[in-house]
Parts: C-alpha cells; structure tokens; sequence
C-alpha cells in the first residue's frame, strides 16, 4: 500500500492509469488492482471509469487519492528513514 500511496502522491490531483501504476511501482496486476479497490472502499483513493482513447478500445478505469489518502500518504512518508547520503562512505 505503501508504494501505491507514494506513487498516486506524487501527482496528487492528477487521475492515474492503472497500467502506469504497475510500472511505476512494480507490482504485479494480481496485488495492485485488488489493493486499489481496497483502498477505494476505505475512501483513500477514488476511482471512474474514462471512455476509451482510440475506437474498439474498451473502458478504462483511473484512480486518484482522496483528501484522506494523502494524508496517510504524508503519514507514512514520515515514517520512512530518511537516507543520510552517508551510505556506502567508509
């Protein structure tokens, strides 16, 4: 949840594809497209269906965070060590 959170953060109002999350993120379909219908049903992110872009296409579902899914996003990112730059120094 927490590579989704951060993915859809990063363009918080901007509705995502879920094909871009599967790249972005690297989860497989079988762990993303459950997870973001889980979330929808918590409210932390909404989803519509958007009409095809070329003809013979089908329906594409879009998703974006909520107000409440950014904040938990905020909350978790604050929750992650933050990398000093010192790693790998010796």
């Amino acid at each position: 949840m927490r590579l989704v959170l951060a993915s859809l953060s990063q363009q918080r109002t901007a509705w995502r594809h879920g094909y871009d999350l599967l790249k972005e993120t690297g989860l497989s379909s079988g762990t993303l497209y459950p997870l973001l219908m889980r979330m929808t049903d918590q409210g932390l992110v909404e989803a519509e269906w958007r009409a095809p872009a070329q003809i013979g296409r089908p329906p594409r579902h879009v998703y974006r965070l909520t107000a409440s899914g950014f904040a938990l996003a905020l909350e978790l990112a604050g929750d992650m060590p933050v990398p000093s730059g010192k790693e790998g120094l010796a």
